[in-house]
């Protein structure tokens, strides 16, 4: 990961600069990361152990949680929180069997005798890392067990790790279970997505996918063992810009600032606000609501040393700004009648929030979209992960001797100038073969 600070497009002029963000992996956190993946490989479950015991303090007897112990955690939580999951996990499901639905099968015949197409096959198994260092993280499950289930994967084992007191957090093994896994794997950060990947817990197969977010040791082991299985995205700290206008509440818009940035230290929480007089409306309430907001020790210091207010003349250079920043969250709160220009026009966000009404919690939590998204500008050229990265598109073709006819001629001769004389030969045995 490089240098993560904003390109000007002219020149950008700033309330609050963002200043430069430290490279996420360094060199040191690289090597112990491959240092780690190394000795889990080589040395197997006893090294998984090793780890999980000297940075977890944790090593059970099993590291797969039973049905019982689910059965007590479901049993420590209330009603009205068991019926909130299940809420947001019909939400998350809803969109992504909407979304699975606009991916259909294809098949057409571009000349006689040729059929060609293609099919969507669900990766068989996948690892969905489940974070819960800071926080417990309950809407993770959603994310990435309902999805990946929505979209027919066949085995799919939830990852969390071990609280303190062991075992992981009783809301997080609820929502794991109820999500849809399969197995859950109660082990933390590059030991289990080694684990997953290797295959090397008890009976469960090694995973073809890892995916869920986590810390920097979690995302740089994702990268290196990359290649070795499929992974969704490589996350860092989370980021959110909002476009404001002076139609927007200065104080929502300082709400909305600071909730993502309670994720921790290193957030990113940009503004791009219309007019002068917003951006300093805005830059006032951050500082009001700091004196008495519940994370602002975390809050405060994303926001000092990673937050910033730029100024925009116009909608237009707004928008332009916001596609160079390429943020994981983009909030619009302007006029309502602008709304559909910027959704239009924009091309570079993980996640779009458009409205007043429209907070980045709500796609965190509940209200359906997915919350594992590009971080670092890289919705540049990838979106968040959603129900299609689950699956494979893979194509087939079907031909006649007649198809032969229409095709073998032209690979004869590209083959020809390749000097590829075996791939010719295949083409012109089948047609001497119906020439015969």
């Amino acid at each position: 990961m490089y240098n993560c600070r904003i390109a000007p497009l002219d020149e950008i002029r700033y309330l609050k600069d963002p200043g430069i963000r430290a490279a996420e992996a360094t060199a040191e956190l690289r090597h112990r990361v491959e240092r780690m993946l190394l000795d889990i490989e080589q040395g197997g479950l006893e090294a998984v152990r090793r780890w999980s015991m000297e940075l977890d303090g944790w090593n059970p007897e099993s590291f797969v949680v039973g049905p019982a112990e689910c059965a007590r955690a479901a049993e420590q939580l209330d009603d009205r929180l068991r019926e909130r999951i299940a809420f947001a996990q019909e939400q998350v499901r809803a969109f992504a069997r909407a979304q699975r639905a606009t991916m259909t099968d294809l098949t057409v015949e571009p000349l006689p005798g040729v059929v060609l197409g293609h099919r969507h096959i669900p990766v068989g198994s996948v690892g969905a890392y489940v974070p819960g260092g800071r926080y417990p993280m309950l809407a993770s499950s959603f994310m990435t067990v309902v999805v990946a289930k929505v979209a027919g994967v066949e085995n799919v084992v939830a990852c969390a790790p071990p609280q303190r007191e062991g075992s992981i957090h009783p809301a997080m093994l609820y929502a794991m279970a109820t999500s849809g896994a399969d197995a859950i794997v109660c082990l933390g950060g590059v030991q289990a997505l080694a684990a997953l990947a290797f295959g090397l817990i008890e009976d469960l197969p090694a995973v073809d996918m890892l995916v869920g977010a986590g810390n920097a040791y979690v995302a740089e082991a994702k990268r290196q063992l990359f290649g070795r299985v499929g992974i969704d995205l490589l996350a860092g700290p989370t980021e959110i810009l909002v476009v404001a206008d002076d139609s927007a509440d200065p104080r929502l818009v300082a709400a909305d600032v600071l909730g993502q940035a309670e994720h921790g230290p290193t957030s990113a929480a940009g503004v791009i606000a219309i007019g002068e007089h917003v951006a300093r409306a805005v830059s006032d309430e951050i500082d009001g609501l700091l004196e008495t907001w519940p994370t602002a020790e975390i809050a405060g210091q994303a926001w000092r040393e990673h937050g910033w207010i730029a100024i925009a003349q116009d909608d237009q250079e707004a928008i332009s700004l916001a596609d160079d920043a390429a943020s994981e969250h983009l909030e619009i709160q302007v006029q309502e009648d602008k709304l559909d220009r910027y959704l239009g026009q924009l091309r570079n966000y993980g996640s779009l929030f458009l409205g007043e009404q429209a907070t980045v919690a709500y796609g965190d939590k509940a209200v359906g979209t997915n919350h594992v998204l590009p971080t670092s500008r890289a919705a540049r050229y990838t979106g968040g992960l959603w129900v299609g990265k689950f699956l494979k598109t893979c194509t087939w073709q079907r031909l006649t001797e007649e198809g032969t006819r229409a095709v073998a001629p032209a690979v004869e001769a590209i083959c020809e100038a390749e000097q590829m004389a075996g791939h010719g030969l295949t083409a012109t045995m089948r047609l001497q073969r119906i020439d015969a």
